[in-house]
């Protein structure tokens, strides 16, 4: 299976300082450093943790739904909940 980087889909993650000294250290074999947008960045960081906060819910984290409707019909609910 491809990597995202070959489909084309951009990474929010930035780079470790140990992959950049990697990748620096190989030369023209280490490619191009990614890109990395501090903006998506932390819109990903407000998105994880809404699914941390709705993974304290029991039934949500552990999926004992066996329809996508009925997952869906216990996770609005519990994010009305955590919205109000």
């Amino acid at each position: 299976m491809a990597g995202v980087g070959r489909r084309g889909i951009p990474h929010t993650i930035p780079e470790r300082t140990d992959q950049a000294r990697n990748r620096l250290r190989r030369g023209r074999r280490g490619g191009r450093s990614p890109a990395f947008d501090r903006n998506i960045y932390k819109q990903r960081n407000v998105v994880e943790r809404c699914f941390n906060r709705l993974k304290q819910w029991r039934g949500i984290a552990t999926r004992y739904d066996n329809t996508a409707r009925s997952y869906e019909a216990a996770v609005t609910p519990a994010s009305l909940l955590m919205w109000a």
